[in-house]
């Protein structure tokens, strides 16, 4: 029992410091110039999963590799070996995809290159190339060039500030008061 307790300790302390390491060694297929959230999870079955170069994973996500609705069928006398029953899916993701919070990623779906997933989507259908996915179940709501029209007045462009600079020209913009 407490073996147990160090081993998961250990387990949660490597996936905090190096997530993409961690997941790596877990099977994940993970490309290069990519960000996973600690907070990610990749399920019980994460080399079943890839993901391609230039993805972000945030907080929250979860990869689902099974179906768990088999459970019913297990005690079935209609269908032969019920109780061994089990359903399983790939899961691919694309290149330069950002998954927003806490989405979930269903089995047998894949997410093509250059999307965005919106926080909270649950994706149970494929994704094509170029789009934006959002809501529950996810659908495409736009085009990524759609989405850059629609935003383009409303960019910052401050991703080389540091916190101070970012935080002052924020309040500025957003006609708050600097403390």
């Amino acid at each position: 029992m407490f073996l147990n307790f160090i081993y998961s300790r250990i387990q949660k302390i490597k996936k905090r410091k190096n997530p993409i390491k961690y997941w790596r060694n877990k099977g994940v297929k993970i490309g290069k110039e990519c960000e996973i959230n600690p907070g990610a999870s990749f399920g019980s079955e994460p080399y079943l999963i890839s993901i391609g170069n230039h993805v972000r994973v945030n907080i929250g996500v979860n990869f689902i590799t099974h179906d768990g609705g088999c459970w019913v069928f297990r005690t079935s006398d209609k269908i032969n070996n019920a109780e061994k029953i089990d359903l399983f899916g790939e899961i691919r993701v694309g290149n330069n995809v950002h998954i927003g919070s806490n989405s979930f990623i269903m089995p047998g779906v894949t997410i093509g290159d250059n999307c965005i997933i919106g926080c909270c989507a649950v994706v149970t259908k494929d994704i094509p190339n170029n789009s934006v996915a959002a809501g529950i179940p996810a659908r495409v709501i736009e085009s990524i060039d759609d989405y850059y029209l629609k935003h383009q007045k409303d960019f910052s462009y401050i991703k080389h500030f540091d916190e101070i600079e970012k935080k002052k020209y924020l309040l500025k913009i957003y006609n708050k008061e600097i403390k």
